[in-house]
């Protein structure tokens, strides 16, 4: 078990840095090295989802890089898919769907490219300089934290709040459909689209995944696809990985932050694709 948890801890560091849980990681090795079936693959990879929620997310509150609110109403987006997700996966064709997406995947990793000094737009934001729009007014989609690198505090608002919302919606689809985990599309969202800072973006996303992967667990727990001395080996490398990561990703530009988690995207997409055509 030597081998699960050092892979676990690496799978729990890059998944806190990057806001997208170690399932990409933790699924592949155990089923290619230890033989699991897919069904107990993925209910380890279930299992590092809630694992690194719980150690990244708790010392990303305690830093103000979590924003609760935001979490709680994307979350809401993210159900409400899931459960069209598994209502429409009789019906629509999910081979296209991921062909489609994965394409999409692609152009946004390179987006992520081209604009990964765009956290730099903050760096002038204030308290009294920004305006809100009504629904973020409303909701309380804003915030601040301090950045440990510039040593400023540094104060954003979410934008395009119905489209992040409709994005959410569409990745707890996509998920349900492909059954694909949410990380990656939450922090699009979050992102790309509602133009929060990465780090918040992947600080909301851990927290976010692990309340999804608690509600899905259920499943594979009532089934008997838990092989618990492979789990409980994830679960402590992952809960090592990702306290680590915690602690490094304040001191990390959001630049060489999104780079890797666009390298993470592209590879996401390829595999997508494959699966789509294949």
């Amino acid at each position: 078990m030597i081998e699960v948890l050092l892979v676990s801890a690496i799978a729990g560091f890059v998944g806190s840095l990057l806001g997208i849980g170690g399932g990409l990681i933790v699924i592949p090795f155990l089923s290619i090295v230890f033989k699991l079936n897919m069904h107990q693959a993925a209910a380890a990879g279930l299992v590092s989802v809630i694992a690194t929620s719980s150690g990244a997310a708790s010392a990303y509150v305690k830093d103000g890089l979590t924003h609760l609110r935001i979490g709680m109403f994307l979350q809401l987006a993210t159900v409400i898919g899931g459960v069209l997700g598994a209502i429409l996966s009789g019906f629509l064709p999910a081979k296209i769907l991921s062909v489609i997406f994965g394409i999409l995947l692609l152009y946004n990793s390179l987006l992520m490219i081209k604009n990964r000094n765009s956290d730099e737009k903050y760096k002038d934001c204030s308290e009294e300089n920004l305006s809100y729009a009504k629904w973020t007014q409303i909701l309380g989609l804003y915030g601040s934290y301090y950045d440990r690198i510039s040593n400023r505090e540094i104060t954003y608002r979410a934008q395009n709040t119905f489209w992040g919302f409709l994005m959410m919606i569409f990745a707890g689809l996509l998920s349900g459909l492909l059954g694909i985990g949410s990380g990656i599309f939450k922090v699009l969202a979050l992102d790309t689209i509602m133009k929060l800072p990465f780090k918040v973006s992947t600080a909301t996303s851990n927290f976010m995944m692990g309340v999804t992967a608690l509600a899905s667990i259920s499943i594979y727990l009532a089934r008997g696809d838990i092989v618990y001395d492979t789990c409980g080996a994830v679960a402590a490398g992952v809960l090592v990985g990702s306290l680590t990561g915690a602690k490094v990703m304040p001191y990390i530009k959001s630049k060489y932050l999104k780079i890797a988690f666009a390298i993470v995207l592209i590879y996401t997409s390829f595999e997508m694709i494959k699966k789509g055509l294949f």
